[in-house]
């Protein structure tokens, strides 16, 4: 008994619904104390000998006791993990954002073509922030991933679909979020996005986090892990325009990623997308709408 309540107060609790504070942990650790006398009862036995305790009274008394100390010790300026960063300035309040919506076929250089003509279209119409949807130089299959895939960091003639958004954002001066394209990085294959300054130059590389699986039986099945590997970082990113977390579609679906860049003091999140015609239109407006709730962002999505 001594033992379960010391195990309340220690250290490694001390986050968020590990807090000692939290009653999720007060009463999950009440009830594991419980199950003591089920699984040792001769244990508890000897326990309860030297710390007699009448564990049906236990709830309300301690929590009750706790009361105070929850008072005490509530500290709302560290109530979020990680730690709020001052948010910063962004160059320009207001300005164009341009969404390119891309046909995809399997011939990868008419691809680049489409999307590069797109993205002029969008800046020509006064965006300053141009954005490319998922996927967008190849097929979106998993026999395709390893054909399409480009080595990024071996520059930009291991990687022509890069090199392209690397010279459109210099010629034009704007910021681009490249979508994604599968990227090949060893004996790997990623998911993933890249961002460009208005220099052309590669500001940021975002690798999908959470992998797309789903099998619904007679609608839809695809299995995005058999080929790619998910993304291990958050990425967040200082742009001309302002301050941007960058997911990539399925990561809409977890809070946690967009609660990070809001700490982090993101102005706005980008999600390029692909959904699927099963689950998007239950999900995808959905999706966008919880997540601009949650954490008070803008968020644009492709």
């Amino acid at each position: 008994m001594k033992s379960a309540i010391s195990s309340l107060f220690s250290s490694k609790n001390c986050n968020l619904h590990n807090s000692p504070f939290s009653p999720f942990h007060y009463r999950s650790s009440i009830l594991h104390t419980k199950s003591i006398t089920h699984l040792c009862p001769n244990l508890y036995s000897n326990i309860y000998k030297k710390n007699p305790c009448n564990f049906i009274n236990f709830d309300k008394k301690f929590k009750s006791s706790l009361a105070p100390i929850m008072a005490s010790a509530f500290k709302p300026e560290q109530a979020r993990a990680p730690p709020a960063i001052p948010l910063p300035h962004p160059s320009v309040t207001k300005f164009k954002i341009g969404l390119c919506q891309l046909l995809v076929t399997a011939d990868k250089e008419r691809n680049i073509a489409h999307a590069r003509k797109a993205i002029e279209e969008a800046a020509g119409k006064g965006a300053q922030l141009v954005v490319l949807p998922e996927i967008w130089n190849s097929p979106y299959s998993n026999d395709s991933f390893p054909v399409y895939a480009e080595d990024i960091d071996a520059g930009s003639n291991s990687s022509p679909s890069t090199a392209m958004l690397s010279e459109v954002a210099r010629l034009l001066k704007i910021t681009i979020v490249g979508g994604s394209i599968p990227e090949r990085y060893g004996d790997q294959l990623y998911n993933t996005c890249c961002v460009f300054d208005t220099e052309g130059k590669l500001i940021a590389k975002h690798r999908k986090i959470h992998l797309f699986d789903i099998d619904i039986p007679g609608k839809i099945t695809f299995i995005e892990s058999r080929t790619l590997t998910a993304g291990q970082s958050p990425t967040i990113v200082d742009t001309e325009v302002g301050r941007i977390g960058i997911g990539i579609c399925y990561d809409i679906r977890f809070q946690e990623l967009a609660m990070i860049y809001a700490a982090r003091g993101a102005h706005l999140i980008c999600y390029p997308g692909a959904f699927n015609m099963t689950t998007g239109p239950l999900h995808w407006e959905l999706l966008q709408r919880a997540r601009c709730y949650s954490i008070h962002l803008f968020q644009f999505v492709d």
